[in-house]
């Protein structure tokens, strides 16, 4: 019973943090193929959640890593950037399989880095149990999925959910930034400063998406 209630806690904690990975998973692959689409989804989800079942066990670490939050925050920013100009860009302007397999590099490596808060609920639910660690994050694949093929097909109807899901990136990012110990230790900024920030950041976003959908004519 104590490992059950423990797996449905693991459970929860993910379906309740996975929102901004789903976001980002759906928007690395717009681009794509309806079918690599699923293919993408599916492979970045998996290979993202291997990697945390590895770093939940390091969990105590991650937060006092100096840079780590910024360097992922950044990583975040140039996501949602070359998001929006793969959005004002004809289809075949890529090749495929490029695009293919920078949605997958995207896909993990910002699962990673904006999910430590994720990970160290995981670390902190389990008292450090590998099974129930593995449980609760396989249990949050099919979310994930169905999460990111739903967020795909909104996005095709109304493209300019494109621009709102890059708004949320660069306020993920302000976040991440401001919370990296190297950032908080130099800078100590106060709620206001963070508000001003995470809002400079998805405003500009947005700004940047909408002036490149115009000159691209998609607007």
């Amino acid at each position: 019973m104590h490992f059950l209630l423990s797996g449905l806690s693991l459970i929860l904690i993910d379906l309740l943090l996975a929102g901004d990975n789903a976001l980002v998973i759906a928007l690395a692959v717009r681009s794509l193929a309806p079918g690599e689409r699923r293919m993408g989804i599916t492979g970045g989800a998996i290979a993202a959640v291997v990697l945390r079942v590895a770093l939940t066990f390091a969990a105590a670490q991650l937060m006092a890593v100096k840079y780590l939050q910024m360097v992922g925050g950044f990583f975040v920013l140039w996501i949602a950037v070359k998001v929006l100009i793969d959005a004002s860009e004809p289809p075949d302007v890529i090749e495929t399989p490029t695009r293919f397999w920078q949605a997958i590099w995207y896909i993990v490596v910002a699962d990673i880095t904006m999910s430590v808060d994720n990970i160290l609920a995981i670390a902190g639910a389990s008292h450090g149990h590998f099974w129930l660690i593995l449980f609760g994050l396989a249990v949050s694949i099919p979310f994930v999925v169905f999460s990111s093929n739903l967020l795909c097909r909104m996005m095709d109807r109304w493209p300019a959910l494109v621009l709102i899901g890059s708004g949320i990136l660069g306020k993920v990012a302000g976040e991440m930034i401001l919370a990296d110990p190297f950032v908080a230790a130099i800078w100590r900024p106060d709620d206001t400063a963070k508000w001003s920030l995470e809002a400079a950041l998805a405003t500009g976003l947005m700004t940047y998406g909408w002036w490149r959908a115009r000159r691209a004519g998609v607007a």
